[in-house]
């Protein structure tokens, strides 16, 4: 049985653990709302665009443009999207697990890392990690996923990738997170819900041509896709990490208590000894 300076000093580191989840946890949870905030006021344009591109496949016939159309190259790029830090429970696992389970080829796969855990769990598993974009998480800003944008669809145009995905995870509420990996090229009609279209079976005329504009719409989306899954990753992460320290504040308090009636019972076994061992002197000296 462990003495009670020992079970002290577990009860004091405990207790010193505890006032740092406490803090991590406000931390946290004040960071979610303005993550979750910047969340919400961009689905809006991403709304927006996303109908535009409905309208146009369910008014055209037969469009034929490079971002639609399937690509000959069999390399595929994802771009995953992590934290920098842990102690966000199973956040950052789970979205490494889902591209694993994705089954992209790992030798044929470029990985457009966002986040440093994202890069530990997917170089373990040998995936090959093309390019280190971790510092954008830590403030994410649309011209960052207008640059990587434009990188990714140059490659994409040049053949050099034929697929390109995004791994990140969809904030829902403040304790579910789902992880997720969608599909941005080449981009497949079938994807969009077009059902809610007004039917009034025009097809659409473009000006000048459809190429042209749907060269200016398809990158907007992907830019606005890949900077809405960075805000809402953002707030995933937060939301994850704040019920990561809730629970590691209640268990360090549960903690505390099975110490504090272990210290209580060591403290009145060795009352009784004592008491036992002066009454044994008194009962020797009679």
């Amino acid at each position: 049985m462990a003495s009670m300076r020992d079970i002290k000093r577990r009860k004091e580191s405990v207790q010193s653990t505890q006032q740092i989840t406490k803090a991590m946890k406000l931390v946290a949870t004040v960071k979610l709302q303005k993550s979750r905030q910047k969340a919400e006021s961009n689905k809006p344009y991403l709304n927006m665009l996303y109908d535009t591109i409905c309208s146009i496949l369910a008014k055209t016939q037969n469009v034929d443009h490079r971002f639609i159309r399937e690509s000959e190259s069999r390399k595929k790029a994802v771009i995953c999207i992590t934290s920098n830090r842990g102690l966000a429970g199973g956040y950052n696992s789970n979205v490494v697990k889902t591209v694993i389970a994705s089954g992209l080829p790992k030798e044929d796969t470029f990985v457009y890392a966002i986040g440093k855990k994202g890069i530990e769990g997917l170089r373990r598993k040998g995936f090959n990690i093309y390019q280190d974009n971790s510092e954008v998480i830590n403030a994410p800003l649309f011209a960052d996923a207008t640059e990587l944008t434009k990188q990714l669809l140059t490659r994409f145009e040049k053949g050099e990738i034929g697929e390109i995905y995004l791994a990140y995870t969809n904030f829902k509420n403040t304790v579910t997170q789902e992880p997720r990996i969608i599909k941005l090229l080449p981009i497949n009609p079938e994807d969009f819900d077009t059902t809610n279209v007004a039917d009034d079976k025009l097809l659409m005329n473009f000006e000048p041509d459809d190429e042209t504009v749907l060269d200016q719409v398809i990158p907007k989306y992907m830019s606005n896709i890949i900077f809405g899954a960075l805000l809402e990753a953002v707030a995933s992460e937060n939301g994850a990490r704040m019920q990561a320290m809730d629970s590691a504040t209640n268990n360090a308090e549960d903690m505390i208590a099975s110490l504090e009636l272990s210290y209580n019972r060591a403290r009145q076994g060795a009352i009784t000894q004592e008491l036992t061992e002066i009454i044994a002197g008194a009962d020797a000296v009679q």
